[in-house]
């Protein structure tokens, strides 16, 4: 029997996801900051035919969370806006989806709305979101308009192995899930046919097919209804990334598609099972939530195999790279026999961590894809259509405020 196909995406960040990448000799890290570095990689991965690149972003400079470091010049110590990057990208690419992070809780969700929406327009219905929860006192301290308090090295250990957390964290990603509650309405406050263009009778809306949202929470109140037209998706791809119970709950009540990081010693079974128990528990219906596995990957490549690269990388660095992720080092072939296999247990997809941006992309498009195109588990083309058609959503979401 023929594998089931495959869904994959790649996550961009930076020179890539090893703290030294920028290092490499093809890095470029002069370019970083430049349109060309991100349209090239963009572009690379289109060349590939790959669902979408998601791109970092965050709050803080890039690093561990615990990292005390923060004065090394050793890392990237910098960041540019990630919704600014896709927006810059979006005229230049065709068919792959562009997802960048957006921080919820310091941001206007009017603000998220129009701007993501804004994505959507300018990919011709390309846009997605990486929903993240900013939990640092740091970040807070950015904007003075809340405090948050650290977690303690303790707090973040006992989350990671038993998913218990202080009582402000669940209250940062109820509020999360509001922002998201807020973003999808505001999208939904136009209905698709609310732009008349009347020249002749000197019309461009029908009112009332402009809706106010008229939300209260305990987080905060928006009115509505959007300054910006329905976006051509009507609902762009939600994402969240997940590591735990309490986030597959947030995931399961606000996402499109979750990204979870399984071990290579269980693989993804278990956490496929804990994301469906989640959904149970907050009564998620309609469309279900789409799982997608996050790996590192260091490809071997004509001069190296991965695991040397992956071992040099850590010489420069003076450690050995962690991640919330799995790392996976070795052929194009294994990660795609790798790939296949856990894709039969429940997987919809895959989001790939290139560990050398450059390098790693250029290896997944180059050698994974034909692998898997091989194995038949992987298209040979884009499908029509929108980024939610590419990942097999419903192309057509209803507008909740849409009269009969």
């Amino acid at each position: 029997m023929a594998p089931k196909p495959l869904h994959i995406g790649v996550a961009l960040d930076g020179a890539g996801w090893h703290p030294a990448a920028w290092r490499e000799p093809n890095s470029r890290p002069a370019e970083l900051f430049t349109p060309g570095y991100w349209t090239e990689l963009v572009t690379t991965a289109e060349a590939g035919l790959l669902d979408f690149v998601t791109l970092e972003d965050s709050l803080r400079t890039p690093g561990e969370w615990h990292d005390e470091s923060r004065g090394s010049t050793e890392q990237v110590r910098a960041r540019i806006d990630a919704q600014l990057i896709a927006a810059r990208v979006a005229p230049v690419t065709g068919h792959i989806g562009l997802i960048p992070t957006v921080t919820v809780t310091h941001t206007e969700p009017f603000h998220v709305s129009k701007a993501l929406a804004t994505l959507d327009f300018t990919s011709r219905g390309r846009a997605g979101w990486q929903a993240r929860v900013s939990a640092t006192a740091a970040e807070a301290k950015h904007f003075g308009r809340r405090e948050i308090r650290d977690l303690t090295t303790a707090e973040h250990d006992e989350a990671l192995a038993t998913g218990t957390y202080p009582a402000h964290i669940p209250e940062l990603f109820d509020e999360a899930a509001d922002v998201v509650e807020v973003v999808r309405r505001l999208w939904d406050s136009w209905e698709d046919d609310a732009e008349i263009r009347d020249v002749e009778h000197r019309r461009f809306i029908d009112r009332d097919k402009l809706h106010r949202v008229d939300f209260e929470g305990r987080f905060f109140a928006v009115r509505g209804p959007s300054i910006t037209p329905r976006p051509p998706q009507g609902q762009p791809v939600v994402t969240a990334l997940a590591h735990s119970p309490l986030i597959y709950e947030f995931a399961a009540r606000a996402a499109d598609l979750v990204f979870v990081t399984p071990g290579r010693k269980h693989g993804p079974a278990p956490i496929v099972a804990q994301v469906a128990a989640a959904a149970e528990q907050v009564g998620r219906g309609g469309e279900p939530l789409r799982v997608f596995a996050d790996l590192v990957v260091f490809l071997d490549t004509a001069e190296e195999s991965g695991a040397r690269r992956l071992a040099r990388l850590n010489e420069r660095a003076g450690a050995e790279y962690r991640s919330d992720a799995a790392v996976f080092t070795g052929s194009a072939d294994e990660l795609a026999e790798l790939l296949v296999n856990w894709g039969g247990q429940g997987l919809d997809g895959f989001r790939l961590r290139p560990g050398v941006a450059v390098d790693d992309l250029a290896a997944i498009t180059t050698a994974l894809v034909p692998a898997l195109q091989r194995r038949g588990a992987f298209r040979t083309g884009y499908p029509d259509g929108t980024l939610r058609a590419v990942l097999d959503l419903p192309a057509t979401v209803p507008n909740r405020y849409a009269t009969a």
